[in-house]
């Protein structure tokens, strides 16, 4: 299902020097790490598809560098170092390996044209996945975990294949609009955020809230959506300490794999 990027975009490694970025920072490093610890994390969720999804993040300091993860890598696999910087030309300036062609063509079109979006998570999680399968909006409003996404989710309806080329990254980017959460139809999902911290809080939480809409649905019951002046209260006082509350959810996975596969910071 994935595809390695088109032959065209060689891999170019470069070294910091007169005219080239310096790539080994504290900061950059931190980011790496805090990228790691996602994916290994998103991997014991259930969250990961083979060697399939991608998250990436602006290179801190940088608006037109990405770190994502390299091609033929599942994310239990992935550590700080094995994750590449790429350009928005489709050059790695970093690291050993090719992004995923998909990954490549819908990442660095959503972070070129988006720059709000300095976090990327994609993912075809299998509860958020099955709702953007079926009829209607995804995502009813009717379990609390949900109202922390109420008025931020866009849905993309318009399935068009693999994103082998520009093109279909920018109408995706498009189709994006202010929302932070992009139900893919067929397809996924599509989690952007200012801080990798708040990209994996939001990721995590959007699959606990599918989780639970479709154990409701499985019922045969009607799903009763919360009071729209009520779910727009309780996601004010949610949206109040999110980034807060997301700092510490990545600061709490960071403990446990310290602990269990610390291999993820090397």
């Amino acid at each position: 299902m994935a595809h390695s990027l088109k032959p065209g975009a060689t891999p170019a490694t470069a070294s910091a020097g007169p005219n080239q970025p310096n790539l080994d920072s504290d900061a950059i490093w931190e980011a790496r790490r805090d990228l790691a610890a996602c994916f290994r994390t998103a991997a014991r969720y259930g969250f990961e598809e083979g060697i399939c999804n991608h998250f990436s993040a602006l290179v801190p300091g940088y608006d037109d560098l990405f770190i994502v993860n390299p091609y033929g890598w599942a994310f239990r696999e992935l550590t700080a170092s094995k994750l590449l910087i790429c350009d928005f030309h489709g050059n790695v300036v970093a690291g050993e390996g090719q992004p995923e062609a998909t990954a490549f063509y819908i990442h660095a079109r959503i972070h070129k044209n988006l720059p709000r979006a300095r976090v990327a998570f994609h993912t075809h999680m299998p509860y958020a996945t099955a709702l953007s399968m079926t009829e209607g909006d995804p995502l009813i409003f009717a379990g609390q975990t949900a109202l922390k996404f109420y008025g931020r989710t866009a849905f993309d309806r318009d399935y068009n294949g693999l994103a082998l080329d520009e093109r279909e990254g920018d109408r995706i980017a498009g189709a994006v609009g202010d929302a932070d959460i992009v139900f893919m139809k067929h397809h996924g999902v599509m989690v952007l955020g200012p801080t990798i911290a708040e990209a994996w809080d939001d990721l995590y939480y959007l699959e606990r809230a599918c989780e639970v809409q479709a154990l409701a649905l499985s019922t045969g019951r009607q799903v009763l959506p919360v009071k729209r002046e009520i779910a727009e209260a309780a996601y004010q006082q949610m949206r109040e300490g999110d980034p807060e509350s997301a700092r510490l959810h990545l600061a709490s996975i960071r403990r446990q794999l310290d602990a269990e596969e610390p291999v993820y910071r090397d």
